[in-house]
């Protein structure tokens, strides 16, 4: 039996990943903290894994130095999740993500450095540290670039995990996802802004043209993914960095109009707003190390995954109507007006 370690396992990936390796290693011990900040909550987590005797929960936050040592110390594995996550979110209030990312993060690098015989330490980091793409696709070899306090602490946090590999030899292995969408997703993110807004048949807001380009990764093959990583030869991705995309890049705008397609609404809800500020223009990830090296396959496809991220909302309304008044963060334009992002 190993016992797993996830912090961040109340939030969007964290409990989807929980879910995934609960449900497949049925020998597996798994221990989540979360702070059940706003992004994060106790609903995310299935009434069959809370009741179960494989499965604890800690209420505490990664920054804790004393509690992530006593977790770390009984782990095989640490899967490191929790972070601040939001773009805009950062831009309104910034200091947090310096505190949670950066400092969370050196807390569970210490607890890691310390423990004997630990079998790996997984970083999540973003691929939001790359900044707008200079080259397409984006390898794992280009420039870090962040344009976000969001990215920048997430930079901070990937180079601070790379010290520790460098300097105390951790088996640790960073990696870098690209756009995420799929089921318990908040709704300040946009995909599940976009469903939302579309089934109550309100305005679809899109940042300026909406032309902004991501690579889009559906969350169950984003588990996937880990679980490669959790599981490959230890010698094999020791202080190696892999990105998580699925090669596939569409620009926000075309979304928008797949979700109106899909619940069959009509165009005359999308609404343009301002460009958000540190916004990254284009992200393409490029797939060929995580192929070569874990054996990684291409994910299903988008709209494949989108129609069940809407199914997923269509059915779950009492999940996130309680959220409704978060989808949108107030920002304080150069010119001083305030705008909902």
């Amino acid at each position: 039996m190993k016992t797993i370690l996830i912090t961040g396992g109340a939030g969007f990936i964290g409990s989807n990943f929980l879910e995934y390796v609960f449900r497949k290693y049925p020998e597996y011990h798994v221990i989540v903290l979360d702070a059940l900040t706003y992004a994060g909550s106790p609903d995310n987590i299935p009434d069959d894994i809370k009741s179960s005797k494989r499965f604890e929960f800690w209420y505490g936050n990664v920054t804790n130095g004393d509690l992530m040592s006593q977790l770390v110390s009984r782990s095989d594995i640490v899967v490191h999740f929790a972070a601040e996550s939001h773009v805009a979110r950062s831009i309104f209030d910034n200091r947090i993500f310096y505190e949670t990312d950066v400092l969370g993060t050196q807390a569970v690098a210490n607890a890691v450095s310390r423990k004997n015989g630990i079998d790996r330490f997984i970083h999540i980091s973003t691929s939001e540290v790359y900044g707008t793409a200079l080259t397409a696709p984006m390898t794992e070899d280009h420039p870090l670039n962040p344009l976000s306090p969001y990215a920048s602490a997430k930079a901070g946090a990937d180079r601070l995990v790379y010290s520790y590999i460098a300097s105390y030899g951790i088996p640790a292995v960073i990696l870098r996802p690209f756009n995420q969408f799929g089921p318990k997703q908040h709704l300040e993110k946009v995909i599940p802004r976009f469903i939302t807004s579309a089934i109550l048949e309100e305005p679809l807001t899109v940042h300026g043209t909406g032309g902004a380009i991501r690579d889009w990764l559906y969350v169950k093959d984003t588990c996937e993914r880990i679980d490669k990583v959790m599981h490959a030869p230890i010698e094999t991705i020791q202080g190696e960095v892999f990105n998580l995309g699925s090669g596939f890049e569409l620009d926000v705008l075309s979304i928008a109009r797949l979700v109106l397609d899909i619940l069959k609404k009509p165009d005359d809800l999308i609404s343009h707003i301002g460009n958000r500020p540190g916004q990254v223009d284009r992200h393409i990830s490029s797939t060929a190390k995580a192929s070569e090296r874990l054996g990684i396959g291409p994910g299903r496809p988008f709209e494949e995954g989108l129609a069940e991220t809407i199914a997923w909302y269509a059915t779950h309304r009492s999940w996130w109507e309680k959220l409704l008044w978060m989808r949108h963060v107030p920002i304080i334009t150069e010119s001083g007006k305030v705008e909902y992002h």
